[in-house]
């Protein structure tokens, strides 16, 4: 009975992934660490109202910015370091991609078309 226990929670390791990039995308940027992306950067990452305030009698606006058209490299810049409130998360460069490409999708693979093996130089040598 310990052998079919350990065998049966180790086939999960070896499985094929049963989450597609683009669901672990979207989970990943409505809940990073905690509180989602999508919470100041709205739904589409186009920025979003967080909160209407009144400082000294001024009325003020704490708004998350949009994030949809900004390049990889402040992106993930912006992701790394503490500026006007936005959490540090602490990122892998791997979920920083993923984010990337849940806010890009046309940056998002598309289906290859297979080419034919290139043809062996006439001076190659056989591999039969």
């Amino acid at each position: 009975m310990r052998v079919f226990a350990l065998l049966f929670l180790t086939i999960p390791l070896f499985a094929d992934s049963f989450i597609t990039l683009e669901e672990y995308a979207r989970q990943l940027y409505r809940n990073p660490r905690g509180i989602g992306c999508h919470h100041c950067h709205g739904a589409d990452g186009r920025g979003l109202t967080v909160a209407l305030y009144t400082h000294k009698k001024e009325k003020h606006a704490f708004a998350g910015p949009s994030i949809a058209e900004v390049g990889f490299e402040e992106f993930s810049r912006a992701l790394n370091s503490r500026v006007r409130g936005m959490p540090r998360y602490f990122l892998t460069p791997s979920e920083i991609k993923t984010l990337y490409y849940y806010l890009h999708p046309e940056m998002q693979e598309q289906p290859q078309k297979k080419t034919p093996a290139p043809e062996p130089a006439p001076d190659a040598p056989s591999a039969g």
